[in-house]
């Protein structure tokens, strides 16, 4: 077992499992029970929410459409069958999941996840854009395959189809407030995001690592939350159920966000499909850099990502300051945060041990 994946099983085990419980190598619990495969959760959901996603994007111009089309992974440039697999369709799963842990049926939670992956694919597009990243999912982004201009229209056009597929369903008002809080987070912590690019390494406007985990709150869980919530909101649950959905999701993208900072470091390439210390490469402002910017080596580490030739000797700096043992230890606490959430409300019994199992995979994996 790579020292990543050891680390991302100590995260897991410190948190997603309830006190008391522990996971066997096959997958059953402690107590007898049986976790239910994460791949075929996200199978059944993408197969629930296919036909409704299909649809929606049907009703767009042809030439957004076939943008949007081209950003599912459906197509290629011109409209031709893609050969090119899509994303897992987490966040679909999770509204799903949402609506069948608050009692509904999963169908009940299928507005929801369309919703919620057409803003998760807007968001992705505008990243892509501000970030400069060209490719996406192994080939061209869609500003690259099209033009930066008709991929902020697709984005636009994805963004209001989401709107106005929330907002015809019954108690879609509701629903339309939550994806509007969760939008307003979104776009707080992409600033943030591009504002701390520009931040010096050191002194008193350097980046902190609470408001690293404020950013990675807004950016990653706030649609994690936005995603689980809505589907409970469909579903007809209590707004206390929701709401608690709704925290699970956002200590659930820090938790996440975290780990993947330390894989980013530390991270066996074959696994993450990054370069060793990638992130320390780019220098990019990551949890456990920032951690470590703030102990007695902080000095030290600034001069030499400032320098920025020598990754593997801040890598060593990083751990030597404690900061990637902090950095998962934080994970742990916000993935006790997430088990607290599930437990402060009522939640159908089938369903949430499917959303156990999906948030175990969310940690262990590249989303």
């Amino acid at each position: 077992m790579t020292a990543s994946s050891t680390a991302v099983e100590a995260v897991l085990r410190g948190g997603v499992a309830r006190d008391g419980e522990q996971e066997h190598g096959d997958g059953r619990r402690a107590d007898g029970l049986h976790l239910a495969d994460p791949h075929r959760i996200l199978h059944r959901c993408r197969t629930l929410v296919r036909p409704a996603l299909t649809e929606a994007v049907s009703r767009l111009h042809p030439w957004v459409g076939e943008m949007a089309a081209y950003s599912f992974g459906w197509c290629e440039v011109g409209g031709a069958p893609a050969v090119a697999s899509g994303g897992k369709g987490v966040r679909q799963a999770l509204a799903v999941l949402g609506a069948e842990a608050a009692g509904a049926a999963g169908r009940d939670g299928v507005a929801a996840a369309v919703a919620v992956e057409l803003v998760h694919a807007f968001s992705l597009l505008h990243d892509d854009i501000m970030d400069g990243d060209a490719d996406r999912r192994r080939r061209p982004a869609v500003w690259k395959a099209y033009g930066t201009g008709p991929a902020v229209l697709a984005g636009d056009a994805l963004f209001a189809l989401a709107v106005e597929t929330l907002a015809a369903q019954p108690g879609g008002a509701a629903a339309v407030r939550t994806l509007s809080v969760a939008l307003g987070d979104l776009v707080r912590g992409q600033a943030d995001d591009l504002l701390f690019t520009d931040r010096p390494w050191t002194g008193p406007e350097r980046v902190r690592p609470e408001e690293y985990r404020a950013m990675a709150e807004h950016k990653t869980g706030s649609l994690l939350g936005c995603a689980t919530a809505l589907g409970a909101v469909l579903g007809g649950a209590a707004p206390e159920t929701a709401a608690a959905l709704d925290r699970m999701g956002r200590h659930l993208g820090i938790a996440f966000q975290i780990v993947d900072d330390v894989l980013g470091i530390w991270g066996d390439p074959q696994v993450t499909g990054k370069p060793v210390h990638g992130d320390l490469r780019e220098r990019k402002k990551t949890f456990p850099v920032l951690v470590a910017l703030d102990s007695a080596r902080g000095d030290r580490l600034a001069a030499l990502l400032e320098a920025g030739d020598d990754p593997g000797a801040a890598a060593e700096l990083i751990e030597r300051a404690g900061a990637r043992t902090a950095a998962m230890a934080e994970a742990r606490r916000h993935l006790a945060a997430v088990e607290t959430a599930l437990a402060a409300v009522p939640l159908e019994a089938r369903a949430l041990g499917e959303l156990r199992s999906l948030l175990g995979f969310l940690v262990r994996r590249d989303v």
